[in-house]
């Protein structure tokens, strides 16, 4: 693969971080905040949400395994599907009332339905997009760079997504931005069908049945440790994702640019930061290398969430950007080795599956986000009608700051210890998928 092609399919990060982080930091905001939905109402809704997406996505990821079409196993629903997404994340922005005050129900029903459709199209275009990944990029240093690519152009589309919306929706509104953002989505996404390709030969194995394809993925020891791992990480980036809002606003004091700088400075940091993680993670390996940015990031939350320094805070914000880089480079690398070995276990490449387990996580841990803030908000006396907050709401939002995701990713580092898929056993994986891929190949028809 070139550069130019590495660079295209790359893209796609920039699509899939620009709406899911857009919804992961303002959804609850834009919701709560803004439309006045009371904040159990919320946490009712993804409670919700997570039982879709226990279908969902697992589901996707069985559908796209075993699609046998003229276009391949993926890229079609990348082709299709790309419009739908864009208009469904356009509605999320757009409400039937201005207010959920007298319209509760209504509103509700709304904010589900719109939220359902949003997540089933995304999920059918990213994971099949995501799981062209492993096939394409079989080595460790391959994985790394592109992975590195992907993750600096997602950090753009990230940047774009959570810090460019205070200085937007007060100029075009919500509905503007919402319409701007999903122009941007459809564009790269179709960018990076030019640097996409299937290989004929992984679709020509018979798929595994679902109840046997989950049996599987859910019994490997390697792929459980990880996705509760990647639970937690995703977990406590999108809590600080969806508090920093509420922080900037009440604990700061600021808006606007301000607050669009500081959650710029964490993803602006991590931009130079993947390809120095890139580089660390072909000396010591993706998972060791994992465990080092979690333990970093979590010791830089702290101070972030204690002060109530402006310039502190930006001071901090770059600190928790470096970790950060390290955390998002390579989740999906690790998931990348499980497929091969799964490959060697089953004979099938089941890349989606695997990245719909996962992204499943993701969702879950979404709405498990939106659980735990709801109730510290609730608990806390946090009240959206008042411009200023009682001391007991600041405490809530610095708890979810801090102690929160400073205990989910220590979990994620006991859990990240008993990973096994990591040194010679690893090698012993790669030096199969070697052997076997000429093997393959010779057997997939001229395409």
């Amino acid at each position: 693969m070139t550069i130019r092609q590495k660079f295209l399919y790359s893209l796609g990060s920039f699509a899939a971080s620009l709406p899911a982080q857009a919804v992961s930091a303002f959804l609850l905001f834009f919701y709560v905040d803004q439309l006045k939905m009371p904040p159990a109402l919320y946490g009712y809704g993804m409670t919700i949400y997570a039982i879709w997406n226990a279908i969902n996505d697992p589901l996707a990821g069985q559908i796209s395994d075993n699609t046998r079409s003229r276009w391949g196993r993926r890229i079609p629903y990348i082709r299709f599907l790309t419009i739908p997404l864009a208009i469904a994340f356009t509605l999320i922005w757009t409400p039937p009332f201005v207010t959920a005050v007298g319209h509760e129900t209504g509103m509700f029903i709304y904010f589900l339905t719109v939220l359902f459709f949003f997540d089933g199209f995304y999920t059918f275009v990213i994971l099949n997009w995501t799981a062209l990944f492993p096939e394409m990029y079989p080595s460790l240093a391959e994985r790394a760079q592109v992975s590195a690519w992907r993750q600096a152009l997602g950090i753009v589309g990230s940047i774009i997504g959570v810090s460019l919306p205070p200085m937007i929706y007060p100029v075009i509104g919500w509905a503007g931005m919402g319409m701007v953002f999903a122009v941007l989505t459809a564009l790269t996404l179709f960018l990076s069908l030019l640097g996409s390709r299937e290989n004929p030969a992984f679709a020509e194995a018979q798929g595994l049945n679902v109840v046997a394809a989950l049996q599987a993925s859910l019994t490997n020891p390697s792929f459980l440790t990880l996705v509760l791992a990647s639970f937690l990480w995703q977990f406590t980036f999108g809590i600080l994702l969806a508090v920093i809002p509420f922080y900037a606003k009440y604990v700061l004091h600021i808006a606007g640019f301000a607050q669009t700088l500081l959650t710029g400075i964490i993803f602006l940091v991590t931009i130079p930061m993947v390809f120095v993680w890139n580089r660390i993670t072909v000396q010591k390996g993706a998972r060791n290398t994992i465990m080092i940015a979690a333990a970093l990031f979590a010791l830089t939350l702290l101070p972030l969430g204690l002060t109530s320094t402006l310039w502190a805070a930006y001071g901090f914000a770059v600190l928790v950007g470096a970790a950060l880089a390290g955390l998002i480079l390579l989740i999906d690398v690790l998931i990348a080795d499980v497929v091969d070995d799964d490959e060697v276990r089953t004979g099938r490449r089941r890349e989606g599956m695997y990245f719909g387990i996962n992204g499943f996580m993701v969702r879950l841990s979404i709405a498990f986000q939106g659980l735990i803030i709801s109730q510290v908000m609730n608990r806390t006396g946090y009240d959206a009608n008042l411009a200023v907050q009682p001391p007991s709401a600041i405490a809530g939002f610095r708890l979810l700051m801090t102690l929160v995701p400073v205990i989910a990713i220590a979990l994620s580092l006991v859990l990240m210890a008993f990973y096994p898929l990591h040194g010679p056993r690893l090698a012993k994986v790669r030096e199969t998928l070697a052997r076997r891929r000429p093997e393959i190949e010779n057997q997939a028809p001229p395409s």
